[in-house]
């Protein structure tokens, strides 16, 4: 099925690049149909971006096409370049991105905006990644507080969708019953005990979000959330061409002024990126310990560099209000589960992930698929974020060791998704110091009586 063949133990065969590690397709890895079939329909996620492309940044529809493909092209290069996660936007991320670029007017203005944004958050990757601060950070950020990062973007990406006015008011119908469909197949005890006796259960969980995604398509066409799709035949036409009058060569670069404001929201996305490398980590770990015939080489450095030149990409040739981030949670955590089943389910890590995103970007030009999915591009969206939104949760609250260390978390997410990342940072910091570490503060605790004595440290 591939060129190279990997020993039972030993890292995936690849091609060493500087920093990074290529593998390519029936090369260094075998093409797996199961992330095939399942990207075929989820690459649908991708075209949800389109409709805020034309609300906030004034595209027309083949044009904010033309942005997904290039999108596309970023989420095939971790794989390509040595990165085992799952690429994703920073989706929790994406109501504060909007907030930022609604004070600005759709087209040039805005457009001038969100490159300034993203081409800062491309020099945060960048230079955490080259100076190698990115895997300390990791290290050395206290488990309480990688906790409340997690937990803060998991409520923040749930609230999003519960809110008033949000997507659960308008197709309560559909995205009720589908997430509750995509929760129990991936999530559900009493189904992975089916999943051990049925073949077919086994076969349902190989696609991960699919089902329960296609079950609230339906139910939405049904109940008549969702309008009647109007499938057409032929190759997408993305309008590259015009996508040149849209990009800041064009419009012209933003002044310094632009920049200064986009920066706390730079700094924002960052967090809540990191979040998601410290939820991409755990998963890839848990991997790792299960399956003994494969070394995964989860480096955050090389994580940080990929990231970095994936929003370069896009700053300049797609700015993006979804930026580009490390992980896409609920695809990576259903290829973790898949990945544990052994060689036979999933030959490598690196497989599945390059399997699925080459797939999802040779999707963008099969008009038939898109056509379909267009009317219920929202809904994709929204379980997206559900499902993100409880693993972050699930995940956030598995680092967590102590009571101590779960209420620091707890609080310090909730202030995160209420009041923004930098005043959840503070927060966590200060909890930190005055409750976990109260010796930095030279504070002094009783210990047990000695001699019917009590003594100071």
């Amino acid at each position: 099925m591939q060129l190279y063949n990997r020993k039972d133990g030993d890292e995936q065969p690849s091609w060493k690049a500087g920093p990074f590690r290529v593998r390519l397709p029936f090369v260094h890895y075998r093409w797996e149909t199961a992330e095939m079939l399942q990207a075929l329909i989820m690459f649908v996620v991708s075209l949800a971006m389109i409709p805020l492309l034309e609300k906030y940044l004034g595209l027309p529809y083949d044009v904010a096409l033309a942005y997904v493909v290039v999108c596309g092209i970023g989420f095939m290069l971790p794989a390509l370049l040595g990165v085992p996660m799952v690429p994703g936007w920073i989706t929790p991320g994406i109501p504060v991105v909007l907030l930022f670029l609604g004070g600005f007017k759709p087209g040039p203005e805005a457009i001038q905006a969100l490159f300034a944004l993203q081409f800062l958050v491309f020099v945060i990757f960048l230079f955490l990644g080259v100076t190698r601060l990115g895997s300390a950070l990791v290290r050395l950020i206290p488990n309480s507080m990688k906790g409340g990062i997690i937990i803060g973007a998991g409520i923040a990406a749930l609230i999003g969708e519960i809110d008033a006015g949000g997507r659960l008011a308008n197709t309560p119908i559909s995205l009720v019953i589908g997430s509750l469909a995509c929760l129990y197949l991936m999530f559900s005890v009493s189904f992975k005990g089916l999943t051990e006796r049925l073949p077919l259960a086994r076969k349902i969980v190989n696609y991960g979000m699919v089902p329960g995604l296609l079950i609230a398509i339906f139910i939405g066409i049904a109940v008549g959330e969702y309008q009647m799709p109007d499938v057409k035949w032929g190759i997408t036409a993305p309008a590259f061409a015009e996508m040149w009058n849209y990009l800041p060569f064009s419009v012209g670069f933003p002044a310094i002024e632009v920049f200064l404001l986009a920066v706390p929201t730079a700094v924002i996305a960052y967090i809540i990126a990191f979040g998601d490398i410290i939820v991409g980590q755990s998963l890839m770990q848990r991997a790792d310990e299960l399956r003994t015939d494969e070394v995964i080489e989860n480096n955050i450095d090389r994580v940080h560099l990929v990231t970095a030149l994936r929003n370069a990409l896009h700053a300049f040739f797609a700015p993006y209000p979804g930026l580009a981030g490390p992980l896409w949670t609920a695809v990576a955590a259903t290829m973790a589960e898949r990945y544990k089943f052994g060689r036979h389910a999933m030959e490598s890590i690196y497989s599945g992930a390059g399997t699925f995103w080459i797939t999802g970007f040779i999707a963008l030009f099969a008009l038939p698929l898109v056509s379909f999915f267009q009317p219920v591009l929202p809904i994709a969206l929204s379980l997206t974020l559900i499902l993100t939104g409880y693993i972050c949760l699930m995940v956030g609250f598995e680092q967590l060791g102590n009571n101590t260390e779960r209420g620091i978390a707890g609080t310090m997410g909730v202030v995160l998704a209420v009041y923004g990342a930098g005043w959840g940072l503070a927060a966590g910091a200060a909890l930190y110091i005055l409750v976990e570490r109260t010796h930095l503060l030279k504070f002094t605790t009783a210990k047990p009586p000695v001699n019917g004595q009590t003594e100071a440290d």
